[in-house]
This record gives C-alpha cells, structure tokens and sequence, in this order.
C-alpha cells in the first residue's frame, strides 16, 4: 500500500466505520500528509509505509516545537497514530511505530467565559451598532447588508442560547429547527462529535432572531437546505464564523477577546451559576463524558471567588 491509496483509505474508514464528521476527517488527514511532507523534503523521496518508524514521528514533531502549542502538537500525534493503527489494523505494516511516543504535557487551561453583560451585548451587537463603514451603499448592497446582519444576530444568539459548537451550528439545515416536537423550539444536533446526535432547547431570543432571518435567508439565494449562508447563498463555514464573531466583538466594544468557543462556554457557564445540574449540561453540550463538563465547576468557582473578593469588606481585611 503506498501513501496515496493508504490515506484514501484512512478517510474512507475514519468517515464511514468511525462515523467522524467531514472537519475531523479532514483535520486526520490534513495531519499525516504533513508528516509524509516532512519525511519527502527530508529524505528526497517517499518513506515506505512499513520503514516508517517512531525516530520519523518525533523528528518531525520537534521541527514543530515552538511554532505550535502542546494542545496542537498532541493532535498531531493523535492523528499520526490513528493512522498508524490503521495500516496495522489492515496488514499494511506490522507494528505502530507512534504508539510509544508520548505528546507534550498540556496545561489545564479553563474555558474563557463571557460575564452576562458582555455576552448579551454581543449577542445583540448587530441589531444595535451602527454601521462600521462610512462607504455610501446603493440600495441594492443596503438591503444585503441589513439581511447579513439578520443572520449575524441570528446565528449569535443560537450560539450562546444553545452551546452548540461552531462546526454544529455551521451544519445545521433549516429543518433541524423544530418548534412542534416537544411544545417548544428545539434544535436538532444531527452531526454532533462523534457523530452522535441530540436535542438542544432554543430560547426565546434566539427563535425570534431566526424568525427574522428565515426570509433574509431566502433572499440571498440559499441554493440548498443549509440554514445559515453567505452572501453567495452557500453554507457558511466555521472560520466565517469565527472572523463574523471577531468582527462584531470589536464593532460592540467589550474588551473581551470573544470567540464562537467562548460563546459555548458562557452557555455552560452561566447555566451553572443559574445551579443548573452538571448532568443537564453535559447532554446539552453534546459531552460524551461528565469529567469534560466537570472543567466549568471550577470556572464558576473562580467567579464565586472573585465577586466575593469584591464586594465583601471582609475579604481584603489585614490581620
């Protein structure tokens, strides 16, 4: 098996046995072909599959040092050894070769979490700032501009109403908004990580906001069932929304570096300080263990902690 059809193959397993969305196969995938990059400029030629050994994983793992953090570098080598799994999985080579090779230590960072105030003016950031841009418009782009930030309001107010991840929110289609299924607006996760799918309530801020970009969806030329588009009509991407996020955090003026991520955590966040149970959080988010929602009990902690350092006069009292 030569490089080529091996990682044909690996996204044809990741996609259709592991059920992973098309992101992650592609981040996979994306990950390999940077070590068979590495090992071509090296060597001048392509390694053979079964000579691949753990002295070409961590020689090219340390030409990343430095350039890249250790959350990324250990996703580097996540993906290394699922390929490596694979081929011995297939009779390809005969051991794994990054199986022993351990990834930097990551710091236990906390999620970044936006306080009420800062979420809520972000949220509604398009529908109350003024526009940014002095240029004069026709009629014809103040229309579009106005649909734009429909979707723009819309689509900030899904993220923080629901904590769906960017990538989930960018899959939705418009019939995975379903008001009659429960009595109440729901949106449907059908792509979630690991493919698995789950019902996330919609506030009533957020169904409004939709209500009002539904039609502005129509008239930018949607060309498929995608429900947050472009300006072209196509389906909006994650990195879109990242720099749509950015761009309204810095026209609203919060000094918070706000992100669709930081969205989701202030979902889970604010949920928590409202003694919402951790379970109920988990399925909300979409987490396939507790131990990875259990991160935001020390998040509010820390909060607890801060607002209790502020305001009891106590607290800062010399001894």
């Amino acid at each position: 098996m030569d490089w080529d059809s091996a990682l044909a193959a690996f996204a044809k397993y990741l996609a259709v046995e592991r059920n992973y969305s098309p992101l992650t196969v592609e981040v996979y995938v994306r990950d390999v072909s940077a070590l068979r990059e590495h090992l071509r400029a090296k060597k001048g030629r392509d390694v053979a599959l079964d000579r691949l050994s753990a002295i070409d994983v961590r020689g090219q793992l340390a030409t990343l040092f430095g350039k890249n953090g250790p959350a990324t570098l250990s996703r580097k080598l996540s993906s290394v050894r699922a390929f490596c799994r694979f081929l011995v999985k297939r009779g390809a080579i005969a051991g794994n070769p990054a199986a022993a090779i351990r990834g930097p230590k990551k710091p236990k960072g906390l999620p970044r979490a936006l306080d009420r105030d800062d979420a809520g003016t972000l949220v509604e950031a398009p529908t109350r700032v003024g526009r940014t841009s002095h240029r004069t418009l026709s009629a014809e782009e103040e229309t579009r501009h106005g649909m734009l930030r429909l979707r723009d309001q819309a689509l900030l107010e899904l993220l923080y109403s629901t904590g769906l991840r960017v990538s989930e929110a960018c899959s939705l289609d418009t019939t995975d908004v379903d008001r009659d299924r429960y009595g109440v607006p729901m949106v449907i996760v059908r792509r979630g990580k690991g493919g698995k799918s789950r019902d996330v309530p919609l506030g009533g801020a957020a169904d409004r906001a939709l209500s009002a970009y539904l039609p502005a969806r129509r008239s930018l030329g949607a060309a498929d069932t995608a429900l947050f588009v472009n300006a072209m009509g196509e389906r909006l991407t994650p990195r879109s929304v990242q720099r749509m996020v950015k761009r309204w955090t810095i026209a609203s003026g919060i000094a918070a570096d706000a992100t669709p991520h930081a969205l989701r955590h202030s979902f889970a966040t604010h949920l928590l300080d409202a003694d919402v149970d951790l379970r109920s959080i988990q399925e909300l988010l979409g987490h396939a263990s507790l131990s990875s929602t259990q991160i935001y009990t020390k998040v509010s902690l820390d909060h607890l902690m801060k607002v209790y350092d502020d305001a009891h006069p106590r607290s800062k009292a010399k001894p």
